[in-house]
């Protein structure tokens, strides 16, 4: 059920089916509740709302109407950016490339330290808003501006799925590579269906993981369908990157950070590229401090402990854990500064030059990631 906007202020159902930002949705089936006919439960995300006549499931953007599921963000978009790769965070993936980002509103969590929250979190308090821009235009927007490929972003793409799919078909077309940056919260059967139309992908985790911290900050119930969704990303052939926002005195504990980096291991393999990430205050938890450095220099060390070849420190410009060293010789063999590639140091089969060692890059270094990039809108 949507929050914030009354009833009468929304557009009748009638008045909705009309614009061209409503759709039916995918991956929804027909359902009885206690009896009663007319609900629907949406298999989008791992919440799998059941949605009464008229409601709104948990994120806002996806309503019953007549026994039918409807996404109601469709091609609604609140930004259209061109970004360098490296900002999603991809250190790994077409390096020193850009992407043309793009979002609408709303989510399937409710993080209380949301940097992106008036689009993430608005839900439908300020009805729907955005510019509606079809799939086509977003697939030529990115090959006028010279962009590589196009990022589902900014706020959480499973939510508008059916247009982060259609966008992605289209730039596959045009020889362009999809991204998307997600909570992980999607079922395997849309992953499946994304199947070989999406490239590469970064899955932000908090707090480590930890089950009470996404209750208590988030109001998800269990993040294990997470662990779910990364295993089915990898039997897809997406390239997978890992962060985890260190929040502190709530989320930043060791063992969850010793836990998380040893199922990345274990699961996803040692050469997995995962970003720790300084907290800053935002949203609804403004009265906590920066993640101290100190904090997140101990939790990377504590991840390459744990066999993780490629840990990064992310949101502290400058830092040394902004490069990538090779996990044999410890050799700077890529060095950053912010989103910039300030040296590129590998052979061109992305070895390391003093031992050989093969780097785990997906694709070929662009160059050009410190670039100014425009701003569409």
């Amino acid at each position: 059920m949507a929050i914030g906007l009354s009833e009468e202020r929304r557009p009748s159902n009638e008045e909705l089916l009309k614009k061209p930002y409503v759709r039916e949705a995918v991956l929804w089936e027909p359902v009885e509740y206690h009896g009663e006919k007319g609900y629907v439960r949406c298999n989008l995300c791992a919440r799998r709302c059941i949605i009464a006549p008229g409601k709104y499931g948990v994120c806002g953007v996806r309503k019953n109407i007549g026994g039918k599921l409807y996404t109601l963000v469709y091609g609604l978009l609140t930004a259209m950016n061109i970004d360098p790769i490296e900002k999603k965070p991809l250190f790994h993936f077409e390096p020193g490339s850009s992407v043309l980002s793009i979002s609408t509103v709303g989510c399937n969590f409710f993080c209380q330290f949301c940097q992106n929250w008036e689009i993430s979190q608005s839900r439908l308090e300020r009805g729907l808003y955005g510019r509606y821009v079809p799939p086509e235009k977003v697939v030529e927007a990115a090959l006028e501006y010279g962009a590589d490929g196009i990022a589902y972003t900014y706020n959480e793409p499973t939510i508008f799925f059916e247009y982060m799919y259609d966008v992605a078909k289209l730039a596959k077309q045009k020889g362009l590579y999809n991204v998307m940056v997600t909570n992980g919260y999607m079922t395997p059967e849309a992953i499946r269906m994304l199947g070989n139309y999406m490239d590469g992908v970064t899955v932000d985790f908090k707090g480590g993981g930890n089950p009470e911290f996404y209750k208590k900050f988030m109001g998800v119930p269990d993040p294990s369908p997470i662990y779910d969704a990364l295993l089915e990303m990898k039997k897809q052939g997406w390239f997978i990157e890992i962060t985890n926002l260190v929040v502190p005195k709530y989320g930043d504990k060791e063992e969850d950070v010793r836990r998380l980096a040893r199922w990345i291991v274990e699961n996803l393999g040692p050469e997995t590229p995962f970003h720790l990430l300084r907290f800053h205050p935002d949203y609804r938890l403004t009265n906590l401090p920066p993640t101290p450095v100190e904090t997140l220099e101990k939790l990377a060390k504590i991840a390459k402990e744990q066999g993780l070849h490629y840990v990064y420190i992310g949101n502290v410009w400058g830092h040394p854990l902004e490069s990538t060293y090779c996990p044999q010789c410890g050799y700077k063999v890529i060095e950053r500064r912010g989103f910039a590639i300030i040296a590129w140091r590998l052979t061109k089969d992305n070895k390391c030059p003093r031992c050989g060692y093969k780097i785990n890059i997906r694709g070929k270094f662009h160059g050009g990631a410190g670039d100014i990039l425009p701003l569409i809108f």
